[in-house]
């Protein structure tokens, strides 16, 4: 009861902050759709996650199949900040949402609407490849909780999201409007994020310094994740900027990984007057 209440303080406070806040939320535009497309990704909705009900992968398909119309064709105009909760709401039962993979204290574990983080991974990754602004992102990569399947992006370069007090918003910053398409098909989460004009900078998002290496008696997983910003009329980079560094505790059994694990390093033994002086 005491969590259900701090959880129910939380989504109100939200609100609130948000009903007083100057912010102007992006709105879908159905019937408008932006010429130029800025980057597309298709994301496999059916995935293998350890030993996961596959049961949850398939509430999983309706549960983005319920929430897809809700966001496609949303207009982020100048000065406009795009709430993924805002236009999604909560996720219920009475709406057709079923009970899908959730993250709890680290574990796998069931609730309505889980797998939507795999929504805004899709947004997050187009975004990464824009010029768009990330206000609010909520990071779980302190954990690696299943073993690679079919990876097509950097480890640690999702998010987490729980309504509606942990969201997914990005502000337009620029001086043209974007938009986000979204569908389902059978197998496929589809994005794609447009605009009115083709912009003059490319983003390319890669993985550096990726290794398994054990600490403590634990396996863990190190990474970064750097955006790379290219002129597209020279060509050349402008700049290289670090999106973020990941070491994450590796829950699953490390025979199901499947590069060298980087052996624990001694440390550095301290000079013996060293040690003398913070004895004495």
């Amino acid at each position: 009861m005491t969590y259900r209440l701090a959880v129910q303080r939380m989504i109100i406070e939200r609100k609130a902050k948000d009903f007083f806040s100057s912010t102007t939320f992006a709105r879908p535009r159905p019937h408008e759709v932006l010429p130029e497309v800025v980057y597309r990704h298709n994301s496999l909705i059916r995935r293998k996650l350890g030993n996961v009900d596959l049961h949850l992968q398939e509430n999983k398909a309706v549960s983005l199949g319920i929430a897809a119309p809700l966001v496609n064709s949303v207009l982020i105009q100048p000065g406009e900040t795009f709430s993924f909760w805002k236009l999604v709401g909560s996720c219920t039962e009475a709406k057709g949402y079923r009970e899908g993979l959730v993250i709890n204290h680290g574990r796998a574990d069931s609730g309505i609407g889980g797998g939507l983080c795999q929504f805004t991974n899709l947004l997050h990754w187009m975004v990464l490849h824009s010029e768009l602004t990330v206000v609010e992102h909520h990071h779980h990569g302190d954990l690696d909780l299943f073993p690679d399947f079919h990876r097509q992006i950097p480890f640690g370069s999702g998010t987490s999201i729980i309504y509606n007090y942990l969201d997914y918003r990005v502000r337009n910053d620029t001086d043209q409007a974007y938009q986000f398409l979204v569908t389902t098909t059978d197998e496929h989460l589809c994005g794609e994020l447009r605009a009115e004009r083709v912009p003059a900078t490319k983003f390319h998002i890669r993985e550096e310094d990726a290794y398994f290496h054990e600490a403590d008696g634990n396996v863990y997983r190190h990474n970064k994740v750097v955006r790379l910003t290219r002129d597209k009329r020279t060509g050349l980079v402008t700049s290289k900027e670090q999106i973020i560094e990941n070491n994450a505790l590796v829950v699953y059994d490390r025979s199901l990984i499947n590069v060298p694990i980087l052996p624990e390093r001694p440390r550095p033994e301290e000079p013996d007057e060293l040690l003398a002086a913070v004895t004495a």
